[in-house]
């Protein structure tokens, strides 16, 4: 089975003449409209484009494959014209990786539903893990969740990338640095987050320099552990999207560690790469990397 988006790629190089202005114009980077691509050309069994550092041409298959595009392009149009006002819209099944703040997804689902109140929706918390496997099941659509791994299971969308810093309290004498050692954090005491992706690398970085610290709790829930935190509990090492109040964020001197959030799209939902809904548009929006360390 052919994908509507990968039908757009193939049109929109032809449109456009070259690989770098077809991304453009579909939004996406070079190498992700590469990969679709490719990805057509081994589902025809056969190459579509004649590469070269000008305007690319079409392969004599290419040529033929053309118009059959063209038209499951137009059919494509013209059942969503019929279709219009007919059927009730679709529900996004959309998983949420547990380390992206809370308060960030309550964000885009608000200014979603300030243009389309009552938006369609099912939400799904899970680990990187968990939203893999739902993905592979077709549980949900789309998981925000880290992407730019090395896999290429699911067709993945970039949207941020960002290092992890300190969280201490506002109260704390450490809080109006701007950076902290880690050997300046041996006698205090700490959080863990147990589903956090940089946990063996943080804790690799404390071991290295000798600190050992006591850890005061345990938990795999951040708003939890914000809020222990700005209430003098302890200090944890968190992404640098978290923020709260009475909450100091003060980076941790030589850890280097950053991830990239984005989207997996699950293999029937490709489609949502290309035509996004609200919700999805908004949380693309919400996740901006102006607040990365």
């Amino acid at each position: 089975m052919l994908d509507r988006y990968l039908l757009r790629y193939f049109l929109a190089v032809v449109d456009q003449g070259s690989f770098s202005r077809a991304a453009a114009h579909c939004n996406v980077s070079q190498p992700t409209l590469s990969v679709g691509i490719a990805k057509l050309e081994r589902s025809l069994s056969a190459a579509l484009f004649f590469r070269s550092n000008q305007r690319v041409q079409l392969t004599e298959a290419g040529s033929r494959f053309l118009s059959h595009a063209r038209r499951i392009e137009r059919e494509f149009n013209l059942a969503q014209q019929a279709m219009v006002g007919t059927s009730a819209d679709a529900v996004l099944r959309l998983g949420i990786l547990h380390s992206i703040p809370g308060a960030l997804i309550a964000e885009a689902v608000r200014e979603a539903n300030s243009v389309t109140p009552h938006t369609a929706v099912e939400l799904v918390y899970g680990s990187e893990r968990e939203l893999v496997g739902h993905l592979a099941r077709g549980r949900i659509d789309v998981a925000v969740t880290l992407v730019g791994r090395g896999a290429d299971r699911f067709l993945e969308q970039p949207l941020m990338e960002e290092g992890f810093a300190l969280a201490l309290s506002r109260d704390h004498p450490f809080a109006t640095r701007s950076e902290i050692a880690a050997e300046d954090l041996a006698s205090e005491v700490m959080i863990v987050r147990r589903h956090c992706e940089a946990l063996s690398e943080t804790s690799r970085h404390f071991t290295e320099r000798g600190v050992r610290p006591h850890f005061a709790l345990r938990s795999t829930n951040d708003e939890r552990v914000l809020q222990m935190v700005a209430a003098g509990l302890g200090l944890t090492v968190m992404p640098a999207c978290y923020a709260q109040e009475g909450v100091a964020r003060p980076r941790l001197a030589g850890f280097e560690y950053r991830r990239t959030l984005g989207y997996a799209f699950g293999h029937d939902a490709e489609q949502l790469h290309t035509e996004p809904p609200l919700l999805l548009q908004a949380l693309a929006r919400t996740l901006t990397p102006d607040s990365g360390v």
